[in-house]
């Protein structure tokens, strides 16, 4: 039998763990993603219990994740972190 191998750079597999502790993925994901002029409230307050807070911010900002809540920041929110750091 020939099974395929699929190669995965470190970095992916970084990426894949972070995600796997986040406590987000054990939510409603509605929460992340509100209406327009809708509440954040409820999926700030998961963020600030995340272990993994740090490294959900750093992948919406290398990515530029333009909608929902990454990190416990907003686009808007992340938008001023990136000017600032410029």
């Amino acid at each position: 039998m020939n099974e395929m191998l699929t190669l995965v750079s470190l970095s992916d597999v970084e990426e894949m763990s972070w995600q796997e502790k986040s406590l987000c993925a054990q939510t409603d994901p509605e929460a992340f993603f509100p209406e327009k002029g809708g509440s954040t409230r409820d999926a700030k307050k998961v963020c600030l219990g995340c272990e993994v807070r740090r490294e959900c911010l750093e992948y919406a900002l290398e990515n530029d994740e333009r909608f929902g809540i990454w990190g416990g920041l907003s686009e808007r929110e992340r938008r001023k972190l990136k000017k600032r750091a410029v």
